[in-house]
């Protein structure tokens, strides 16, 4: 199988993707980054708040219903890397949709920054920059259970 970046699998509608992913209470995040960025030690914090892991590594990403859907490749399921301890069993949830993508390539210089998406297959997803941003981890598992408020600040 074929692994993509991100950035290549556009107007796709399956591909399987360099990247780490976990859900909480079916909402999905993808979290890509190159090799080394720290993917899958997000994941596993996620996971020690509580978040279920989807895949680790690659990620089959798939359309269905207009949704993209995550879900793990058969031969690493399972499991996920803790880096100088070794591969880690978890059991893994699938599929999931995909709710959000933090890129852990890119910082983001707003304190209280402005939406911005990604395309991922043939939808656009929410995209956070997650270079550098302190507890990324505790904030991702607020967002993932309770979302984020967009309207304008009002003027006082």
């Amino acid at each position: 199988m074929q692994i993509f970046l991100l950035s290549e699998a556009n107007n796709r509608d399956r591909a399987c993707v360099h990247a780490s992913c976990v859900s909480v209470e079916q909402r999905g995040v993808l979290i890509i980054g190159a090799s080394g960025a720290g993917k899958s030690e997000l994941a596993l914090q996620l996971m020690a708040y509580g978040a279920d892991l989807v895949a680790d590594d690659r990620v089959i990403l798939q359309m269905h219903d207009e949704q993209i859907v995550a879900s793990a490749v058969p031969h690493i399921r399972n499991l996920i890397e803790a880096r100088y301890i070794g591969l880690l069993r978890a059991e893994a949830k699938e599929p999931v949709p995909i709710d959000y993508v933090v890129d852990l390539d890119q910082s983001e210089p707003q304190r209280l920054p402005e939406q911005f998406t990604v395309q991922v297959l043939r939808q656009t997803v929410p995209l956070l920059r997650g270079a550098g941003v302190p507890n990324l981890a505790a904030a991702l598992m607020q967002l993932l259970k309770n979302g984020r408020v967009n309207p304008e600040w009002p003027n006082t």
